[in-house]
């Protein structure tokens, strides 16, 4: 078995009783199970809000690499989306 250090936590009465339902209805075993798997999902919404960071920047840099801005042109732009649907609709 991995090597475990024990910590002392506080938490609100709330969490408290999340915790011991999730253990009465059979979900989990021990509390410890319940934290561990608590802490695995943290880990995996950081490391994918660290990628969803990672593509923004990425996104950002190519935006700006990709030279000066063009004025957009409004009508143009939703004639081509109206001729888009239409040709949409009609296959």
């Amino acid at each position: 078995m991995a090597t475990v250090e024990k910590l002392s936590i506080a938490l609100t009465p709330e969490f408290v009783a999340d915790i011991r339902q999730a253990i009465a209805t059979g979900e989990y075993a021990s509390t410890s199970e319940v934290v561990r798997d608590a802490l695995r999902a943290w880990k995996q919404g950081r490391q994918a809000r660290q990628v969803a960071v990672e593509d923004l920047r990425r996104l950002w840099r190519d935006g700006m690499d990709s030279g000066e801005g063009q004025p957009l042109a409004a009508e143009a732009i939703k004639r081509r989306g109206r001729e888009r649907l239409a040709a949409r609709l009609a296959a």
